[in-house]
Protein backbone atom coordinates (compact mmCIF):
# COMPACT_ATOMS: atom_id res chain seq x y z
CA UNK A 1 0.00 0.00 0.00
CA UNK A 2 1.39 3.26 -1.04
CA UNK A 3 1.65 6.33 0.81
CA UNK A 4 -0.83 9.10 0.76
CA UNK A 5 -0.42 13.05 0.96
CA UNK A 6 -2.88 15.41 1.62
CA UNK A 7 -3.08 17.79 -1.39
CA UNK A 8 -4.21 21.26 0.61
CA UNK A 9 -1.66 20.82 3.60
CA UNK A 10 1.01 17.93 2.36
CA UNK A 11 0.21 15.91 5.72
CA UNK A 12 0.77 11.98 5.86
CA UNK A 13 -2.58 10.16 4.98
CA UNK A 14 -3.39 6.47 5.01
CA UNK A 15 -5.47 4.74 2.54
CA UNK A 16 -8.80 4.32 4.83
CA UNK A 17 -9.05 8.18 5.54
CA UNK A 18 -11.84 10.10 5.23
CA UNK A 19 -10.35 13.40 6.75
CA UNK A 20 -7.19 14.71 7.01
CA UNK A 21 -6.63 15.10 10.50
CA UNK A 22 -4.20 17.95 10.00
CA UNK A 23 -6.43 20.60 7.82
CA UNK A 24 -9.68 18.94 8.62
CA UNK A 25 -10.01 18.80 4.43
CA UNK A 26 -12.73 15.66 3.97
CA UNK A 27 -11.35 13.14 1.37
CA UNK A 28 -12.30 10.71 -1.49
CA UNK A 29 -10.71 7.79 -2.61
CA UNK A 30 -10.43 8.20 -6.51
CA UNK A 31 -10.36 4.65 -7.89
CA UNK A 32 -8.95 6.32 -11.93
CA UNK A 33 -6.46 8.52 -10.14
CA UNK A 34 -5.35 5.79 -7.11
CA UNK A 35 -5.05 8.64 -4.98
CA UNK A 36 -7.03 10.74 -1.54
CA UNK A 37 -8.56 13.57 -2.76
CA UNK A 38 -9.82 16.65 -1.53
CA UNK A 39 -13.55 17.46 -1.22
CA UNK A 40 -15.45 20.37 -1.08
CA UNK A 41 -18.25 21.69 1.42
CA UNK A 42 -20.87 19.41 -0.57
CA UNK A 43 -18.79 16.78 -0.67
CA UNK A 44 -18.13 16.88 -4.38
CA UNK A 45 -14.43 16.29 -6.25
CA UNK A 46 -14.37 18.06 -9.56
CA UNK A 47 -11.39 15.56 -11.73
CA UNK A 48 -9.07 17.08 -14.39
CA UNK A 49 -11.28 16.42 -17.16
CA UNK A 50 -14.29 18.00 -15.63
CA UNK A 51 -16.01 15.09 -14.24
CA UNK A 52 -18.05 15.60 -10.97
CA UNK A 53 -17.48 12.29 -8.15
CA UNK A 54 -19.68 12.26 -4.84
CA UNK A 55 -18.79 10.34 -1.82
CA UNK A 56 -20.22 7.04 -1.97
CA UNK A 57 -23.75 6.44 -0.40
CA UNK A 58 -22.20 3.45 1.55
CA UNK A 59 -19.46 5.99 3.89
CA UNK A 60 -21.54 5.55 7.20
CA UNK A 61 -22.55 2.06 6.07
CA UNK A 62 -19.42 0.20 5.52
CA UNK A 63 -16.90 3.29 6.24
CA UNK A 64 -16.29 3.28 2.23
CA UNK A 65 -13.75 6.34 1.39
CA UNK A 66 -14.73 5.88 -2.25
CA UNK A 67 -15.86 8.29 -4.51
CA UNK A 68 -18.81 7.85 -7.08
CA UNK A 69 -19.95 9.20 -10.23
CA UNK A 70 -23.83 9.97 -9.13
CA UNK A 71 -24.90 11.85 -6.45
CA UNK A 72 -26.41 9.34 -3.77
CA UNK A 73 -25.02 6.45 -5.75
CA UNK A 74 -22.50 4.18 -4.55
CA UNK A 75 -18.74 3.68 -5.83
CA UNK A 76 -17.36 0.55 -8.43
CA UNK A 77 -16.17 -1.12 -5.12
CA UNK A 78 -19.54 -1.34 -3.46
CA UNK A 79 -20.94 -2.16 -6.69
CA UNK A 80 -18.94 -5.19 -6.70
CA UNK A 81 -20.45 -6.33 -3.94
CA UNK A 82 -23.88 -8.95 -4.63
CA UNK A 83 -25.08 -9.17 -1.18
CA UNK A 84 -24.65 -8.32 2.24
CA UNK A 85 -26.65 -8.74 5.37
CA UNK A 86 -30.15 -7.66 5.94
CA UNK A 87 -30.26 -4.25 8.13
CA UNK A 88 -32.13 -6.16 11.20
CA UNK A 89 -28.77 -8.30 11.06
CA UNK A 90 -26.70 -5.81 13.70
CA UNK A 91 -24.20 -8.92 13.74
CA UNK A 92 -23.56 -9.40 10.49
CA UNK A 93 -23.87 -5.44 9.48
CA UNK A 94 -21.54 -4.99 12.26
CA UNK A 95 -18.90 -7.09 10.94
CA UNK A 96 -19.64 -6.28 7.22
CA UNK A 97 -17.53 -2.95 7.06
CA UNK A 98 -14.58 -4.90 8.15
CA UNK A 99 -14.72 -7.40 4.95
CA UNK A 100 -15.38 -4.75 2.49
CA UNK A 101 -12.14 -2.58 3.77
CA UNK A 102 -10.54 -5.79 3.17
CA UNK A 103 -12.01 -5.90 -0.58
CA UNK A 104 -11.64 -2.47 -1.09
CA UNK A 105 -7.64 -2.90 -0.57
CA UNK A 106 -7.67 -5.90 -2.83
CA UNK A 107 -9.21 -3.89 -5.33
CA UNK A 108 -6.56 -1.67 -5.24
CA UNK A 109 -3.67 -3.69 -5.57
CA UNK A 110 -4.88 -5.60 -8.48
CA UNK A 111 -6.00 -2.68 -9.99
CA UNK A 112 -2.16 -1.39 -10.13
CA UNK A 113 -1.48 -4.84 -10.98
CA UNK A 114 -3.41 -4.74 -14.19
CA UNK A 115 -5.55 -7.26 -12.99
CA UNK A 116 -8.96 -7.12 -15.25
CA UNK A 117 -12.34 -7.57 -12.18
CA UNK A 118 -15.12 -7.45 -15.00
CA UNK A 119 -17.66 -10.61 -14.26
CA UNK A 120 -16.46 -10.26 -10.31
CA UNK A 121 -18.98 -10.09 -7.54
CA UNK A 122 -19.13 -11.02 -3.85
CA UNK A 123 -21.60 -11.97 -1.74
CA UNK A 124 -20.44 -10.65 1.84
CA UNK A 125 -23.07 -13.42 3.78
CA UNK A 126 -23.83 -13.30 7.47
CA UNK A 127 -23.66 -16.42 9.31
CA UNK A 128 -25.75 -15.80 12.39
CA UNK A 129 -28.64 -17.69 10.76
CA UNK A 130 -26.70 -20.02 8.41
CA UNK A 131 -23.83 -22.05 7.63
CA UNK A 132 -21.40 -19.87 5.30
CA UNK A 133 -18.67 -21.47 3.01
CA UNK A 134 -15.90 -19.27 1.32
CA UNK A 135 -15.04 -20.11 -1.79
CA UNK A 136 -15.15 -18.81 -5.45
CA UNK A 137 -17.96 -20.29 -8.30
CA UNK A 138 -18.27 -18.75 -11.42
CA UNK A 139 -16.91 -15.71 -10.57
CA UNK A 140 -18.45 -15.39 -7.44
CA UNK A 141 -16.11 -14.67 -3.98
CA UNK A 142 -18.28 -15.53 -1.08
CA UNK A 143 -16.38 -14.51 2.19
CA UNK A 144 -18.09 -15.27 6.14
CA UNK A 145 -18.19 -12.41 7.55
CA UNK A 146 -17.91 -13.93 10.92
CA UNK A 147 -14.25 -14.30 9.92
CA UNK A 148 -14.07 -10.27 10.89
CA UNK A 149 -13.80 -11.52 14.74
CA UNK A 150 -10.52 -12.23 15.82
CA UNK A 151 -11.38 -14.67 18.54
CA UNK A 152 -13.33 -17.13 16.10
CA UNK A 153 -10.61 -16.80 13.33
CA UNK A 154 -7.83 -17.27 15.63
CA UNK A 155 -9.75 -20.21 17.05
CA UNK A 156 -9.99 -22.03 13.71
CA UNK A 157 -6.58 -21.24 12.75
CA UNK A 158 -5.92 -23.51 15.40
CA UNK A 159 -8.02 -26.13 14.74
CA UNK A 160 -6.91 -26.49 10.88
CA UNK A 161 -3.00 -25.81 12.02
CA UNK A 162 -3.19 -22.56 10.19
CA UNK A 163 -0.07 -20.46 10.46
CA UNK A 164 -1.81 -17.52 9.04
CA UNK A 165 -5.47 -16.58 8.44
CA UNK A 166 -6.99 -13.25 7.68
CA UNK A 167 -9.59 -11.56 5.95
CA UNK A 168 -7.27 -10.00 3.57
CA UNK A 169 -6.18 -13.38 2.86
CA UNK A 170 -9.08 -15.02 1.85
CA UNK A 171 -9.71 -12.40 -0.60
CA UNK A 172 -6.65 -12.93 -1.97
CA UNK A 173 -6.92 -16.56 -1.88
CA UNK A 174 -10.51 -16.47 -3.65
CA UNK A 175 -9.69 -14.16 -6.24
CA UNK A 176 -6.45 -16.51 -7.47
CA UNK A 177 -9.25 -18.78 -8.11
CA UNK A 178 -10.93 -16.13 -9.86
CA UNK A 179 -8.13 -15.53 -12.15
CA UNK A 180 -7.42 -19.09 -12.79
CA UNK A 181 -10.29 -19.77 -14.04
CA UNK A 182 -10.44 -16.59 -16.67
CA UNK A 183 -6.46 -16.19 -17.40
CA UNK A 184 -5.66 -20.08 -17.17
CA UNK A 185 -7.92 -21.63 -20.06
CA UNK A 186 -7.88 -23.62 -23.08
CA UNK A 187 -7.80 -20.51 -24.92
CA UNK A 188 -3.95 -20.14 -24.02
CA UNK A 189 -2.58 -23.77 -24.31
CA UNK A 190 0.79 -22.34 -23.59
CA UNK A 191 -0.07 -21.14 -20.49
CA UNK A 192 -2.20 -23.92 -19.81
CA UNK A 193 0.72 -26.36 -20.45
CA UNK A 194 2.83 -24.21 -18.03
CA UNK A 195 0.30 -24.35 -15.34
CA UNK A 196 0.06 -27.83 -15.51
CA UNK A 197 3.58 -28.34 -15.17
CA UNK A 198 4.01 -26.40 -12.52
CA UNK A 199 0.66 -27.00 -10.17
CA UNK A 200 -0.40 -30.31 -11.64
CA UNK A 201 -3.33 -31.02 -13.49
CA UNK A 202 -6.55 -29.08 -12.43
CA UNK A 203 -8.84 -31.64 -13.91
CA UNK A 204 -8.28 -34.23 -11.28
CA UNK A 205 -10.84 -35.42 -9.03
CA UNK A 206 -11.20 -32.16 -6.57
CA UNK A 207 -13.76 -34.24 -4.04
CA UNK A 208 -11.21 -37.38 -3.68
CA UNK A 209 -8.37 -34.70 -3.38
CA UNK A 210 -10.46 -32.75 -0.08
CA UNK A 211 -11.38 -36.04 1.50
CA UNK A 212 -7.60 -37.13 1.02
CA UNK A 213 -6.26 -34.12 2.37
CA UNK A 214 -8.56 -34.51 5.59
CA UNK A 215 -8.27 -37.72 6.03
CA UNK A 216 -4.43 -38.14 5.68
CA UNK A 217 -3.08 -34.40 5.73
CA UNK A 218 -0.08 -32.85 3.25
CA UNK A 219 1.85 -35.93 1.66
CA UNK A 220 5.90 -36.36 3.40
CA UNK A 221 8.11 -33.74 2.05
CA UNK A 222 5.82 -31.20 1.14
CA UNK A 223 7.58 -28.68 2.26
CA UNK A 224 9.82 -29.03 -0.82
CA UNK A 225 7.25 -27.77 -3.48
CA UNK A 226 4.12 -26.31 -1.98
CA UNK A 227 3.95 -22.44 0.35
CA UNK A 228 1.22 -24.40 2.52
CA UNK A 229 -0.15 -27.86 3.29
CA UNK A 230 -3.55 -26.34 2.13
CA UNK A 231 -1.88 -26.02 -1.24
CA UNK A 232 -0.93 -29.71 -1.40
CA UNK A 233 -4.33 -30.71 -1.40
CA UNK A 234 -5.23 -29.98 -5.35
CA UNK A 235 -3.58 -28.18 -8.11
CA UNK A 236 -6.15 -25.10 -7.72
CA UNK A 237 -5.57 -25.11 -4.30
CA UNK A 238 -1.98 -24.65 -5.25
CA UNK A 239 -2.33 -22.33 -7.67
CA UNK A 240 -4.97 -19.80 -5.30
CA UNK A 241 -2.65 -20.33 -1.97
CA UNK A 242 0.54 -19.48 -4.60
CA UNK A 243 -1.33 -16.33 -6.19
CA UNK A 244 -2.16 -15.01 -2.09
CA UNK A 245 1.12 -15.61 -1.42
CA UNK A 246 2.39 -13.38 -4.57
CA UNK A 247 -0.20 -10.52 -3.60
CA UNK A 248 1.15 -10.75 0.20
CA UNK A 249 5.03 -10.12 -0.82
CA UNK A 250 3.96 -8.02 -3.88
CA UNK A 251 2.13 -5.18 -1.53
CA UNK A 252 4.04 -5.79 1.48
CA UNK A 253 7.29 -4.77 -0.59
CA UNK A 254 5.83 -1.77 -2.32
CA UNK A 255 4.43 -0.59 1.59
CA UNK A 256 7.70 -1.21 2.66
CA UNK A 257 9.46 1.23 -0.25
CA UNK A 258 6.85 4.01 0.19
CA UNK A 259 7.63 4.29 3.87
CA UNK A 260 11.56 3.95 3.75
CA UNK A 261 12.15 0.25 5.10
CA UNK A 262 14.28 -0.47 2.04
CA UNK A 263 16.29 1.25 -0.24
CA UNK A 264 15.79 -0.43 -3.62
CA UNK A 265 13.24 0.45 -6.31
CA UNK A 266 10.86 -2.62 -5.93
CA UNK A 267 9.42 -1.72 -9.14
CA UNK A 268 12.81 -2.03 -10.98
CA UNK A 269 12.43 -6.11 -10.51
CA UNK A 270 11.31 -7.36 -14.14
CA UNK A 271 11.44 -10.91 -12.62
CA UNK A 272 9.81 -11.70 -9.75
CA UNK A 273 12.00 -14.32 -8.33
CA UNK A 274 14.10 -11.29 -7.81
CA UNK A 275 12.05 -9.59 -6.16
CA UNK A 276 11.42 -12.29 -3.50
CA UNK A 277 15.03 -12.81 -3.53
CA UNK A 278 16.91 -9.38 -3.17
CA UNK A 279 13.99 -7.87 -1.32
CA UNK A 280 11.46 -10.47 0.32
CA UNK A 281 13.42 -12.56 2.15
CA UNK A 282 15.42 -10.02 4.01
CA UNK A 283 12.71 -7.90 4.99
CA UNK A 284 10.54 -10.36 5.81
CA UNK A 285 13.48 -12.14 8.53
CA UNK A 286 13.80 -8.75 9.67
CA UNK A 287 9.79 -8.18 10.00
CA UNK A 288 9.57 -11.78 11.81
CA UNK A 289 12.33 -10.50 14.28
CA UNK A 290 10.70 -7.26 15.08
CA UNK A 291 7.40 -9.09 15.80
CA UNK A 292 9.47 -11.49 18.17
CA UNK A 293 10.74 -8.63 19.90
CA UNK A 294 7.50 -7.86 20.59
CA UNK A 295 6.56 -11.19 21.71
CA UNK A 296 4.09 -11.71 18.72
CA UNK A 297 4.18 -14.14 16.33
CA UNK A 298 6.27 -13.82 12.82
CA UNK A 299 4.55 -11.57 10.70
CA UNK A 300 5.71 -14.24 7.62
CA UNK A 301 5.51 -17.74 9.35
CA UNK A 302 6.52 -19.52 5.72
CA UNK A 303 9.63 -20.52 3.89
CA UNK A 304 9.98 -20.59 -0.54
CA UNK A 305 11.66 -23.33 -1.68
CA UNK A 306 12.98 -23.13 -5.34
CA UNK A 307 9.61 -24.62 -6.65
CA UNK A 308 7.20 -22.19 -5.30
CA UNK A 309 9.45 -19.75 -6.74
CA UNK A 310 8.81 -21.08 -10.24
CA UNK A 311 5.27 -21.03 -9.16
CA UNK A 312 5.34 -17.24 -8.03
CA UNK A 313 7.19 -16.30 -11.02
CA UNK A 314 3.93 -17.69 -13.25
CA UNK A 315 1.21 -16.16 -11.16
CA UNK A 316 2.98 -13.12 -11.20
CA UNK A 317 3.82 -13.38 -15.20
CA UNK A 318 -0.18 -12.91 -15.24
CA UNK A 319 -0.54 -9.42 -14.25
CA UNK A 320 -2.02 -7.55 -17.17
CA UNK A 321 -2.91 -10.54 -19.31
CA UNK A 322 -6.05 -10.89 -20.21
CA UNK A 323 -8.07 -13.35 -21.74
CA UNK A 324 -8.39 -14.44 -25.93
CA UNK A 325 -10.73 -12.89 -27.61
CA UNK A 326 -13.99 -14.07 -27.66
CA UNK A 327 -14.00 -15.07 -24.17
CA UNK A 328 -15.24 -13.60 -20.84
Amino acid sequence: MRAFTCRICDSPLFFENSVCVSCGTALGFSRTERDLVPLDADGRYVDQAGLVWHVCANLNLSGCTWLAPIEGGQCSACDLTRTRPAAEDLEGMAQFPAAEAAKRHLVVELDSLGFDLDGLVFDMLSSVDENVVIGHADGVITIDLAESDDARRERIREELGEPYRTLLGHLRHEVGHFLQSRLVTEAHPDRLARCRELFGDETADYQAAIDRHYAGGPPAGWEGWAITTYATMHPFEDFAETFAHYLHINDTCETAAAYGLVTVDVAAFSVFRDLVRAVWVPLSVALNQINRSMGKDDVYPFVIPAPVLDKLDFVAGLAGAGPAAGTS
